[in-house]
C-alpha cells in the first residue's frame, strides 16, 4: 500500500508579475491559474493553500482576433424573467477590461470556498503601473 505524502506546513507565497502585453487570454489565464493554485512548486499537494500572488499589467493590451472580440459574449441574469443581458468582448474590454482575465481564471480554478479564497490573491491592473512595488513582485521564470 503507498501512502500519500500531503506537506502540512505552510508555504511561503511569493509575489509574481504577469505582463498581458500581446499574450492570448487562455495561454495567459492558465498559466495565472497554475500559479495561483501553487502547481509550479515541486512540493504541490492538492486541497494545500500553497500558491502565490498575481499581479497582472496591461489588461487592455490582450491578443485578441476580429471574429473573437465580435462572437465572445458574456452572460449575466437578474433573475427576473426576461433579465438576461449581454456583452460582447469588444464591449467588456471598453468597460471592465480586468473582468476579462478575472472570469477566465475564474473558470480555471475550483468552484468553492478554496477557489475564492484564491481568486482574492489575483490583483489586475489596465495600465503598466500597480500599487504593489514593495512587494517587488517579480515574472515568473
Amino acid at each position: 500500500m503507498q501512502k500519500t505524502y500531503v506537506n502540512k506546513g505552510k508555504a511561503e507565497s511569493k509575489w509574481v508579475l504577469f505582463d498581458a502585453n500581446g499574450q492570448s487570454l487562455g495561454r495567459l489565464c492558465t498559466q495565472i491559474a497554475e500559479t495561483l493554485l501553487g502547481k509550479h512548486k515541486p512540493n504541490f499537494a492538492p486541497g494545500v493553500d500553497m500558491g502565490d500572488f498575481v499581479v497582472v499589467v496591461n489588461a487592455t493590451k490582450l491578443n485578441f482576433s476580429q471574429k473573437q472580440l465580435d462572437d465572445k459574449m458574456y452572460y449575466r441574469h437578474s433573475g427576473y424573467p426576461g433579465g438576461l443581458k449581454t456583452l460582447t468582448l469588444r464591449e467588456m474590454l471598453q468597460k471592465h477590461p480586468e473582468r476579462v482575465i478575472r472570469k477566465a481564471v475564474w473558470g480555471m480554478l475550483p468552484h468553492n470556498k478554496f477557489g475564492r479564497k484564491i481568486l482574492k490573491r489575483l490583483k489586475i491592473y489596465v495600465g503598466n503601473e500597480h500599487p504593489h512595488e514593495a512587494q517587488n513582485p517579480q515574472p515568473l521564470a
